[in-house]
């Protein structure tokens, strides 16, 4: 009898052991995938992890069957897969639900995508059938046409000495329908009268943009082509290297240089961004360039989509070039030479929720490190302090491009004093006289004009001007943001809905008001100002699908958009031609967060936003607003003095000990019982110093201390370089199973956060 070692998709650690039957012990291969029972009456589809004859000392229960032929899941995959597991403290088989699309996770298997096609019957396939068909349907005409045009469409109409001079094509049903403007009718009584039938074929759905076309290369200015050759230079010393280039210095067409060498050399490469807003874009400078060698992978992609992209790459043709986010890293290569990872300072490459909490940019690079010679590129106009600091420790290799393409000038920043415009009554809303000038010029004078503003929604809150109520979700510790579009308030936290209330219900006041400016509101009140104007919002409500994405975004480029308002997803690496004038509405709702990350993320942030004015044609404008202008980052972000912000903000770091100098690890606690999961909290933090002593900070409760119904408690343990970062990992083990072990805490949550940034 032979055994199986097998993954769950389920939150549980470690693996499970199955016995095969002695029919199907042949076809079991590693990386394969096992319907497998679990219980009483569940079956889940597994992952084959190994196969050997060790007997364990419990009873097997036997696989039901095997899902496929040939692996699945590469053995580089599988390394990953137990790398992430192991250094995020994740469930394998939390990585494994979030690695494989849904499609091959599902018992009933992965379902191909069909249309539906008519055809000729066999009867009528021959020159005397046809012509008689035709005579047949003089009398309805419609009918006759819609034959007819079939007929021409499938080249049917070409046949002489009883067959096609033309190959016969096939022809979908709507195609033939749109093709000769009949209603379905029509059609459905030529297949009732046998004139044409029906059927499903399997179509594909996967990019076929056509061949290569090497002539679409981008001739590299004089300054990208010294940045390029410092790459490949770089390369020869280092595994990482570190393009620090200014906004708009043309990065993307030396990432197009670098794709057609590794394509050049016969390797694949891995292209990451941060968001899904950007591959729209990229994907179309990248298509006119390597055509259908480009495969896109996110998950606004159906999951029939994701799956066929999957099989693909398992396949002897696969795509050289995959763009993608996040999840793109777990794809699987044969021959992966280049990862590039676009605006590598992003939050957006840190999954959060759901586990496993993984950082896309670390696990990119260490999929490079199990291919031979593969080399990963990290790109930014303003680099996160861990990749900077490694950089300028020779850890990565350092490239910088410091003029922008054409050398068009970086963007005039203006700060406005909004604390004092305000007292002095000068404020219209959000908008500082000096701003809505600035746009009125712009309009006038055919120029766009992006507004910045992150909080998506109508109101942040909602509040009772008789006695100073506001309505909070029930489930969570956080106000109820006012959606006016729904005519609903929205917990953006666990996503609940409530209606508004017509009163208060605490003194049954009916006046209610909205407090604060989120990007919907934003667009009322600028659609009030500028009427004429042509207005578009891009938030996390108005691109719920892909399609959104690239709608909202080529409109803008095209110029059928003259104000764009949105969210941090306007600050990524877009690039719009006519774009002369940017107004960042808040710039202190990003400061004033808690968060030691805070004023990095709103340099970041708020000089990658500034980037979108004037990237082609003359200097652009940024309009930057806040209530504390003499604070040194507003001036370093004016000046774009990143050397400055980093040995301010290094400083800091090294004397409060944290990132790049210390590693941090976070300790979550969850449980629907306050009390429990506070006497958790102090018991697991004591367990903690008994080994790591100072180290140990908290418990505390986080900025949002219930979600969900879920009370939460937070642990910060700091760790100076020299401490084995698995010995740790494996007395957090430890103590988790110790706290877990009392019966008080059978329902406690406990999750770890490694590199929480």
């Amino acid at each position: 009898m032979r055994y199986i070692d097998v993954i769950l998709p389920l939150p549980l650690d470690g693996t499970f052991t199955y016995s095969i039957a002695d029919t199907l012990a042949p076809k079991v291969l590693p990386g394969i995938r096992v319907l497998v029972p679990l219980g009483r009456s569940k079956t889940y589809t597994a992952m084959a992890l190994r196969i050997h004859d060790d007997k364990p000392d419990f009873e097997t229960k036997e696989i039901i069957g095997i899902m496929d032929d040939t692996p699945v899941l590469l053995e580089r995959q599988l390394k990953l897969w137990q790398w992430i597991a192991d250094y995020y403290m994740a469930p394998l088989g939390d990585v494994y639900k979030a690695a494989l699309p849904a499609g091959l996770k599902a018992e009933d298997g992965y379902r191909p995508k069909t249309e539906r096609c008519v055809r000729l019957p066999e009867n009528l396939r021959n020159e005397n059938a046809m012509q008689l068909a035709m005579g047949m349907l003089s009398r309805a005409r419609m009918q006759q046409k819609v034959f007819a045009t079939y007929l021409s469409l499938s080249h049917w109409d070409t046949i002489s000495g009883g067959a096609p001079v033309v190959p016969v094509a096939e022809v979908a049903y709507d195609e033939l329908q749109n093709a000769s403007n009949a209603n379905i009718a029509v059609l459905r009584e030529l297949v009732k009268r046998k004139f044409l039938e029906t059927y499903e074929r399997e179509v594909g759905r996967l990019n076929t943009t056509g061949r290569t076309h090497t002539e679409n290369i981008p001739t590299l200015s004089e300054a990208q082509q010294q940045a390029y050759d410092g790459i490949n230079a770089s390369f020869q010393n280092h595994n990482v290297t570190l393009l620090h280039g200014v906004t708009s210095s043309g990065k993307t067409e030396i990432y197009i240089h670098l794709i057609a060498k590794a394509i050049d050399e016969g390797k694949q490469v891995l292209y990451l961004l941060p968001e899904i807003a950007l591959t729209v874009q990229i994907t179309k400078r990248l298509q006119r360039v390597f055509g259908d060698r480009l495969g896109i992978y996110h998950s606004k992609y159906s999951d029939a989509e994701r799956v066929e992209i999957w099989k693909k790459q398992l396949s002897d043709t696969p795509y050289d070039v995959i763009l993608g986010a996040r999840s793109a890293v777990f794809l699987p290569f044969s021959r992966l030479g280049l990862v590039i990872i676009d605006e590598e300072h992003e939050t957006s490459f840190k999954q959060q929720d759901p586990a496993p909490r993984y950082h896309a940019r670390s696990a990119a690079i260490i999929l490079a490190q199990m291919y031979d010679n593969a080399k990963v590129l990290l790109g930014t106009a303003t680099p996160s302090m861990e990749s900077y600091h490694n950089a300028l420790t020779g850890k990565y290799g350092l490239v910088r491009l410091t003029t922008r393409f054409n050398d068009i000038a970086l963007p005039e920043i203006r700060v406005i004093d909004t604390k004092d415009l305000r007292h002095r009554k000068m404020m219209n809303g959000p908008f500082s006289p000096d701003l809505l000038a600035a746009m009125r010029t712009a309009l006038g004078e055919h120029r766009q004009v992006i507004l910045f503003q992150n909080r998506r929604g109508f109101a942040p809150t909602t509040e009772c001007k008789a006695c100073g109520w506001v309505p909070k979700c029930k489930n969570c510790d956080v106000s109820l943001t006012y959606h006016r579009s729904m005519n609903m308030l929205t917990c953006h936290y666990c996503g609940y809905t409530y209606a508004v209330p017509t009163k208060c219900p605490c003194c049954e006041s009916t006046e209610l008001m909205g407090r604060g400016y989120g990007t919907e509101k934003i667009e009322d009140r600028i659609s009030a100002i500028f009427p004429e104007a042509r207005i578009a919002r891009m938030d996390l409500d108005t691109t719920r699908s892909r399609n959104a994405y690239d709608r909202i975004i080529s409109d803008f480029a095209r110029g059928r958009t003259d104000i764009l308002i949105g969210t941090q997803m306007i600050s990524k690496g877009l690039d719009f031609d006519n774009v002369s004038l940017v107004g960042i509405l808040d710039a202190d709702s990003m400061l004033n967060y808690p968060d030691f990350r805070a004023y990095e993320h709103a340099f970041m942030m708020m000089s990658q936003v500034s980037g979108r004015a004037g990237r082609k044609g003359r200097r652009g404008l940024v309009m930057l607003q806040t209530k504390n202008k003499e604070l040194p980052v507003i001036r370093q972000i004016v000046e774009n003095d990143f050397e400055g912000f980093c040995r301010d903000l290094t400083d800091e770091r090294r004397t409060f000990h944290y990132p790049p100098f210390t590693r941090l690890i976070y300790v979550y606690l969850r449980h629907r019982d306050e009390h429990t999961v506070e006497s958790a909290a102090i018991e697991f933090a004591a367990r903690l110093r008994t080994a790591l002593a100072e180290r140990v900070l908290g418990p505390d409760k986080p900025a949002v201390a219930r979600v969900k119904t879920q009370s939460i408690r937070k642990i910060m343990i700091k760790l100076e370089p020299g401490i084995s970062l698995p010995k740790v990992r494996d007395f957090l083990r430890q103590v988790q199973k110790a706290v877990m072990a009392d019966r008080r805490n059978g329902a406690l949550t406990i999750y770890f956060d490694i590199d929480p940034y």
